[in-house]
């Protein structure tokens, strides 16, 4: 899927990455519906797009309300017809000590960074079933692969994220239906800026939205990036737990 000409809906859209796609996308002549929780931020953006040269429905909503979710694709619908594709791009992984956490942490952080993906995944479902057609990207993490210190709840939400797009890819392939899971390493975002973690090979927000365009646009079923983080993961998920364990435990400063 070429994403010129087309009606786009970006969760998460008011700033990081999901901005960055929205702005690149911009440029392409594309309808977009933008989605996240700071209204003021995303008026700024709308004004942005539509400067730019595409046409914008901005609509704040809180992507952990399954009926607000399933109003922004509705109102997508009404606006421009249809929804061509989707970025699904809500999400958040700050520290968290297993030794230390309270059941509501983890509880929550699940919540954040997968919850608010199924409420947005079924609604689009039963839009695209409908057109029999489109595609529904994920931006998920390379987290999603192993189990890594201080990161076990958002690693464990990821990866459901990503056993689930395996499951769609199979059930919802008589309609025509792609997924997309999109898996950076670190992103230099506003969220994650003093979370105190190393983040090696960090990349900017723009860099991401490059790599997340061409992975929707080649309709990868996983696109690991960036390249370094990508043949790590690789050969961490194929060393002996022992092994990939000792070698990330490395990594993070003693005092976690």
């Amino acid at each position: 899927m070429v994403l010129t000409n087309r009606t786009i809906l970006i969760t998460g859209a008011s700033s990081g990455i999901g901005r960055a796609v929205a702005l690149a996308l911009a440029r392409r002549g594309n309808n977009l519906i933008v989605t996240a929780r700071r209204q003021a931020l995303l008026e700024s953006l709308q004004q942005e797009i539509e400067s730019a040269g595409s046409q914008c429905l901005a609509i704040a909503c809180d992507a952990l309300d399954e009926v607000e979710s399933s109003t922004v694709v509705r109102r997508g619908v009404e606006r421009f017809g249809r929804i061509d594709c989707a970025l699904l791009n809500i999400g958040n992984g700050p520290p968290l000590n297993m030794a230390k956490v309270k059941v509501s942490d983890v509880r929550d952080n699940m919540r954040l960074n997968y919850d608010t993906m199924v409420n947005y995944l079924i609604p689009l479902v039963e839009v695209m079933k409908r057109q029999r057609d489109g595609v529904i990207a994920h931006t998920n993490s390379l987290a999603g692969f192993l189990g890594l210190p201080m990161q076990g709840p958002y690693c464990a939400a990821k990866a459901a994220g990503r056993i689930l797009f395996d499951a769609c890819r199979i059930e919802l392939k008589a309609y025509n239906i792609r997924f997309c899971a999109l898996h950076p390493g670190f992103v230099h975002t506003e969220a994650v800026a003093n979370d105190g973690i190393p983040a090696p090979f960090e990349i900017s927000p723009e860099q991401a939205a490059s790599h997340i365009i061409r992975g929707i646009e080649k309709e990868k079923r996983d696109y690991l990036f960036p390249f370094a983080l990508r043949w790590l993961t690789r050969v961490g998920c194929i060393l002996p737990k022992p092994v990939t364990g000792f070698l990330v435990s490395q990594a993070v400063p003693d005092d976690y």
